[in-house]
């Protein structure tokens, strides 16, 4: 096989190749690659590796690039862009995103499908260079090391299509690219689903496991990773298609969990699948390699690092990018009274509260020597500035310090608890107090060894096992539910807590699964596509949002842009 080791390394420095080759992520114009043939490019095992990997930063960085974050979360119950005196407003593009009132003409319409197909066609341009191969040995390669490396673009190009489908469902099945200047007919959904079905399912047996792969697995595709992305695609098939495939998602994630595709485990403590040691956990069945000087894509401003208020990085310790911005904060439980609000959907901090000895509960702190606590950002954040003096975080809009929490409105300089005149929250509405700030992957001091080297781990196991326990619920086995999200949970929780769900599952019911999947998966790019599944994206009411008037929102429009550029294309339904 390739050496590991070798093809790790490569693995951590794609960007540059990336780079070097494309120029860019967001310059989606350029015809480079159709000059780029097996005949003048493929010359050594090296240039192999190098076309094999040519997708995979492009697809990282795609997990928060071009909006795609904000299209997954921003339209959902969870998180929220809104209007910081004057920041954030940029024409009212987040509002509408909130409001499901978005447009063609709105720019992350077309931003998503051009990152997405970016990624798509960098996959099969480099599919059709390795799968032309027609003698390995000429590059000291064996047919199954060839094979192993066309069935992880398959793959990869796999996970690119279901975020297509899953965004805008009337999509292009693309598998050439070399020599080709229109674009094809938009699938139906039943072809897609069928065609990503086909290409999962005729990799796997080629993909390596993760114990072929052993410290090396992170960031490349394996059965583990292909048969969990048959598990997303199984658990949303009734809306993709109208058929019910629970029994088959079901049957694949028992199969995950029970070792046929790679040796998995559950992690003990809750922020271990995200720590700077996750490249190596047991729980990350897919993930992307980070480090602090090569990429980062979840440390960004696309994604993690605007969900921090401005000077949020001073409360850290963490000076090397400056302050940061606060893009994304959790949307409130409370009015500007502190009144919980009555609507059942949203309120995530509020959902966290009702098991209040949860450990995640407690306020974000780095305790030295590469350690953590707490998930959120909440009240002062106290540090010590240039001066040597004791201060606290302020915003760009007042001197005053800041105290953040689970309430937008215009709090200004109003200590906490004082009530204030101005009752109104909305999105148009809030100052840099409104909103608490979730913390997933740590924030580690200037001087940790370990700042900002996390891996982005897109697939876990505890989705596995939620994906599991939806299935079972499903089926009415609510005793069966409960064991599988208890087995995530119990690490939430000290030992013996009263938090955990009873073995008859009395507790679960469609509001606690959606709540669920909301705690568990805060903030990880999925919301918009569990509340869907779950039938309360259109007619749900949470803060500042009230019910759709139908159900096309369900998927986005097609962005005009896209359109003037690709005329085969059609408009998607009530757009």
């Amino acid at each position: 096989m390739i050496s590991n080791n070798n093809l790790n390394k490569c693995m951590k420095s794609a960007v540059l190749v990336v780079l070097l080759l494309s120029f860019g992520c967001t310059k989606l114009d350029e015809q480079l690659y159709d000059r780029i043939t097996s005949e003048n490019f493929l010359q050594t095992k090296n240039d192999v590796t190098r076309d094999f990997l040519r997708a995979f930063e492009h697809s990282y960085w795609s997990i928060q690039g071009n909006n795609l974050f904000t299209l997954q979360e921003d339209a959902g119950d969870q998180i929220m862009t809104p209007n910081r005196q004057g920041d954030w407003f940029d024409g009212g593009q987040y509002q509408r995103l909130h409001y499901h009132t978005w447009t063609p003409n709105d720019g992350y319409t077309s931003d998503g499908w051009n990152a997405l197909y970016q990624g798509v066609n960098l996959a099969t341009n480099s599919l059709e260079d390795l799968e032309s191969i027609t003698d390995p040995a000429k590059f000291s390669m064996t047919q199954a090391e060839l094979d192993d490396l066309t069935a992880e673009l398959h793959t990869l190009r796999a996970w690119l299509y279901i975020r297509l489908f899953d965004l805008y469902r009337n999509i292009e099945i693309i598998t050439k690219v070399k020599g080709e200047t229109e674009g094809v007919p938009q699938s139906t959904p039943e072809e897609t689903f069928a065609f990503i079905e086909r290409e999962l399912q005729e990799a796997i047996p080629k993909l390596p496991t993760n114990d072929d792969l052993g410290e090396n697995a992170i960031g490349r595709w394996t059965k583990g990773g292909a048969a969990a992305l048959l598990v997303r695609l199984y658990l949303n098939a009734k809306v993709y298609i109208g058929t019910d495939r629970f029994a088959d998602c079901a049957a694949i994630c028992q199969d995950i969990i029970d070792g046929k595709y790679g040796t998995y485990a559950l992690e003990t403590r809750w922020d271990a699948p995200f720590d700077y040691n996750n490249a190596q956990s047991k729980e990350t069945v897919f993930g992307f390699p980070g480090s602090f000087g090569l990429t980062h894509w979840q440390y960004t401003g696309g994604m993690y690092w605007w969900m921090l208020p401005y000077q949020a990085p001073r409360y850290f310790g963490f000076t090397d990018f400056g302050d940061a911005n606060p893009k994304y904060a959790m949307q409130p439980g409370r009015n500007v009274d502190s009144v919980e609000y009555t609507f059942n959907l949203g309120k995530p901090f509020i959902k966290f509260q009702k098991y209040p000895d949860d450990y995640r509960l407690k306020k974000y702190k780095n305790l030295g020597n590469s350690t953590r606590e707490g998930m959120f950002l909440y009240g002062y954040l106290p540090y010590i500035n240039s001066n040597g003096e004791q201060d606290t975080v302020r915003g760009n809009k007042g001197s005053y310090p800041l105290y953040f929490r689970d309430q937008v409105g215009m709090f200004l300089d109003a200590k906490p608890g004082t009530e204030i005149a101005d009752k109104e929250s909305d999105m148009n509405h809030a100052d840099h107090n409104s909103g608490i700030f979730p913390v997933k992957y740590p924030y580690y001091p200037s001087d940790d060894p370990n700042k900002i080297s996390s891996a982005y781990a897109e697939i876990r196991l505890a989705e596995i096992y939620y994906s599991l326990a939806e299935c079972k619920y499903r089926a009415g086995d609510k005793a069966g539910a409960a064991v599988l999200l208890n087995a995530v949970r119990a690490r939430n929780y000290p030992a013996g807590s009263p938090s955990l769900y009873s073995a008859d599952g009395s507790q679960l019911t469609d509001q606690e699964m959606i709540d669920e999947w909301g705690r568990e998966f805060l903030a990880e790019g999925r919301r918009r596509t569990d509340l869907i599944r779950w039938g309360v994206f259109n007619t749900g009411t949470w803060w500042d949002k009230q019910p759709d008037g139908d159900t096309h929102t369900q998927i986005y429009p097609i962005g005009q842009n896209v359109l003037n550029s690709s005329p085969q294309l059609k408009q998607n339904p009530g757009y």
